[in-house]
């Protein structure tokens, strides 16, 4: 079993028969992902993609004992989606909304301090367990199985980063793709924890951008807690200007040490083998990992 997600999780898709979810389920189901069912309001007792549909997350849980919700609902209504799912008990909350008004994120972290529901994302690519699961949107086809753990802000740079740990010989335990907006429910150090816990990951790709101080906090974590596993990591942003937000909601330059060239320094200071370029990911894991 790897973090988060595997072959046992049990999925449903809120937002299901809609041009996204519809999409994105017939990648998943044919991956080999157990998707059990899912939720659109208004069609409860119809079948979408041989798997049956119900109008609350609640009356899906209670019918197919599904564990793991993925969001596929438009921005006005995403943050009472992860809430109606945290309502039910599901577990993993993966929301790949993007645009979710910030006011609308306080609302739902506040919410989720009372529960025991964990969420990644909003704007994420999701999570995949190579072989096993895919709850996203990520290709399936990029992550070979194997017992490297990749955490990323990015979408591109997780399917990247599997890619180049593919092409040096290695493979993925899990990908957490932890979204680029200011307020996200898993954070790079809480993912980093996960994977540092895992007997099945053997070492970690961490990828972050400028704005905010997830990876600095991350990378002192790793430090104090003795270093354990061997950890790549790759900073997105190293050219972007001041004060100017670079693609993410959350990639913006508010403090010095919110520069690409900060967070990479703290990064070597607590022993983290930084990279200046994504290509270099997958040979330097390869190094680390003979040593």
């Amino acid at each position: 079993m790897a973090v988060l997600v595997n072959k046992s999780s049990k999925i449903l898709v809120q937002g299901f028969t809609g041009t996204e979810g519809t999409f994105h389920a017939t990648q998943m189901i044919e991956y080999g992902t157990n998707v059990v069912g899912g939720v659109t309001p208004g069609k409860g007792g119809t079948t979408h993609l041989e798997r049956p549909v119900f109008n609350t997350v609640a009356d899906c849980v209670k019918q197919t004992g599904a564990n793991v919700s993925i969001i596929f609902v438009p921005p006005a209504f995403a943050a009472d989606a992860i809430m109606e799912a945290a309502d039910a008990g599901i577990e993993l909350v993966v929301c790949i909304t993007e645009g979710i008004p910030v006011q609308d994120m306080v609302t739902v972290k506040n919410f989720l301090q009372s529960s025991k529901t964990r969420l990644i994302g909003p704007n994420c690519p999701g999570v995949i367990t190579a072989d096993e699961c895919k709850v996203g949107i990520m290709p399936g086809f990029v992550f070979k199985k194997g017992r490297i753990g990749i955490v990323s802000k990015s979408g591109t740079l997780t399917y990247e980063a599997a890619d180049q740990v593919a092409k040096a010989g290695l493979g993925i335990s899990t990908a957490i793709g932890i979204g680029g907006d200011p307020i996200i429910g898993t954070t790079t150090r809480e993912a980093i924890e996960l994977f540092m816990q895992d007997d099945d990951t053997d070492a970690i790709v961490m990828i972050g951008e400028i704005g905010g101080g997830m990876e600095a906090e991350a990378a002192r974590w790793i430090k104090e807690n003795g270093n354990k596993k061997p950890v790549v990591g790759f900073i997105a942003g190293q050219t972007a200007p001041p004060g100017r937000r670079m693609g993410h909601a959350g990639a913006i330059v508010g403090g010095a040490d919110d520069t690409a060239a900060a967070k990479m320094k703290i990064m070597s200071e607590c022993g983290i083998a930084v990279v200046s370029s994504p290509a270099d990911i997958g040979k330097t894991m390869a190094e680390l990992i003979k040593k």
